[in-house]
């Protein structure tokens, strides 16, 4: 029995890559004992164990679908440790509610978001450092990119070593344009990933996982096309924002929800102007979302 990790599946079949031994890459159907048990649909990114029924052949079979750590349905895939929130400087404008909805998805499902500002040579107003300044206080990584400074991406290879990253934002922010960076760069030589980059675009209409050649995979997918947060209690959504954790003790009323009470320790950090205007607004427009659907939920 071995043990690998699933880069792709189409049709039923599953590219399998063995880990932990040579690193092959195995064609695996399920078990029909797995379906008969009722086992969950595989997805690219899970732990399998497989048996390997023709080595010459590259042939095995999927035995079980261990743990996962995550998983989503859009794009269907399992056990991401980094999502890359790309957004661009201009063309289009950032949707910033988009990347704090993304930044609550990647706390609530134990993932390290990636802050990425593209197009950075279109900066002629200084918005880069108000973007930096916005997420500072969350803790999380803030890279610059730009297709014309290539040098810039190897700050980005750096995160990217020993973790499974996918790559999330709006359209046009330039998101192939990385992704083939990387492809060209910094995946393992195969025939198929050369193939990818001389297509010069994306047109993938399934997950597919690339391994870096110093550790760690990256996702060539369809696009992460459905973000939700309405599973997020209003109560706990200030869980979900970093930069209120170390001072909501200090809120006059305990459950302080941050939105208007008095005395509150979160609210005089943002009138002493050390919470950014738009972070905290946009905190204030899904508090109030979250607690309308909450109120309305026996109504039809």
């Amino acid at each position: 029995m071995s043990e690998g990790i699933i880069l792709k599946g189409v049709g039923g079949f599953y590219e399998v890559q063995e880990i932990g031994g040579n690193d092959s890459i195995y064609t695996c159907k399920v078990r029909g004992v797995h379906r008969k048990e009722g086992g969950v649909t595989p997805l690219a990114g899970d732990r399998v164990t497989f048996d390997i029924l023709d080595e010459k052949k590259k042939e095995g079979h999927i035995d079980k679908i261990l743990e996962r750590r995550n998983c989503f349905i859009r794009p269907p895939v399992a056990n991401i440790d980094q999502l890359a929130i790309v957004i661009s400087v201009v063309s289009p404008s950032p949707d910033f509610m988009l990347v704090d909805k993304l930044l609550i998805t990647c706390i609530s499902k134990d993932i390290r978001p990636l802050i990425v500002i593209n197009k950075a040579d279109l900066d002629t107003n200084n918005e880069i450092e108000a973007i930096k300044n916005a997420y500072r206080k969350t803790g999380f990584p803030v890279l610059v990119l730009s297709k014309f400074f290539p040098d810039w991406y190897e700050d980005l290879h750096k995160h990217l070593i020993g973790n499974i990253t996918a790559f999330a934002g709006q359209s046009g922010v330039g998101k192939s344009t990385i992704l083939n960076a990387v492809l060209k760069n910094w995946v393992m030589e195969t025939g198929e990933v050369s193939e990818r980059i001389q297509r010069g675009k994306h047109t993938t209409r399934h997950v597919q996982f690339f391994r870096l050649n110093n550790g760690g995979y990256i996702l060539d997918t369809p696009g992460f096309s459905s973000f939700s947060v309405e599973d997020v209690g209003h109560q706990d959504l200030q869980n979900f924002y970093p930069e209120f954790s170390s001072i909501t003790e200090e809120c006059r009323f305990k459950g302080c929800s941050h939105t208007g009470e008095p005395d509150c320790a979160v609210r005089e950090l943002y009138n002493d102007g050390k919470i950014e205007e738009g972070r905290y607004n946009r905190y204030i427009e899904l508090y109030n979302e979250l607690k309308r659907i909450y109120d309305n939920r026996y109504r039809r």
